[in-house]
């Protein structure tokens, strides 16, 4: 387990990446035109333009979330320092367990899908963000 100083210094620094340009215009085109109604949608983004955003978003929350998990950084500072991790998970959880399996990977997001599912007051959180963003369920 990380001291408050080790985890405060790992999501500065997690912080300090999702600052640099190409991130930062990953993530907005992931909450802002990212809108899946179907895993073909999610496969059809995979196969496009959108590609390297889309896994750029994806594989950056789940390895920030895999620290999380791991003890690397506070479980707790996590949750009280990020949200987007919740908005990325909405967007893709209804799909998630065919898009497992037409992909071929059981384990896709197994880390962002595991601290999701622990974050304080999810049941609340998880329905807002899907109504916000307009996100079937």
């Amino acid at each position: 387990m990380s001291s408050p100083y080790e985890s405060a210094t790992l999501l500065i620094r997690l912080y300090e990446l999702r600052r640099e340009t190409t991130m930062r215009e990953a993530r907005v085109w992931y909450a802002r035109s990212f809108s899946p109604t179907s895993v073909d949608d999610v496969l059809a983004t995979l196969a496009g333009p959108n590609s390297a955003q889309f896994r750029m978003v994806t594989s950056y929350w789940e390895m920030a979330a895999s620290f999380a998990n791991h003890g690397a950084i506070d479980m707790e500072m996590f949750n009280e320092a990020n949200g987007e991790h919740l908005l990325v998970f909405a967007k893709i959880q209804p799909f998630l367990p065919e898009y497992r399996t037409r992909i071929g990977s059981p384990k896709y997001l197994a880390s962002l899908e595991k601290l999701v599912m622990t974050a304080p007051g999810l049941a609340e959180r998880l329905p807002a963000i899907r109504e916000r963003f307009k996100i079937p369920s």
